[in-house]
């Protein structure tokens, strides 16, 4: 049997707030011409908003603190391939 976790309805809204929040940024910075880091803070904005998603509609705080490990080192590893990208096309 599995154990299920409701949520109050006012966490969903405060997370489609923060969800809406981050995306009217990320539309903002595209319009502020940062040259290469534009691209980056997109980015930035864009795997704080999936970690938004994976805590809250994928359950993630209610998951053993092992499997939170396995995703962190996922994220680490995404951010790593992101970063040595952008260090070669920085290079370039």
């Amino acid at each position: 049997m599995t154990h299920t976790e409701i949520q109050d309805y006012r966490v969903y809204g405060w997370v489609l707030l923060a969800l809406l929040i981050l995306t009217t940024i990320t539309i903002t910075v595209t319009w502020i011409d940062l040259s290469a880091l534009t691209v980056l803070v997109a980015l930035i904005i864009a795997s704080v908003k999936s970690f938004i998603v994976l805590r809250h509609f994928m359950h993630l705080k209610f998951e053993s603190k092992l499997f939170t490990v396995f995703v962190v080192m996922v994220l680490g590893i995404y951010t790593l391939v992101i970063a040595l990208t952008f260090f070669d096309y920085l290079m370039r």
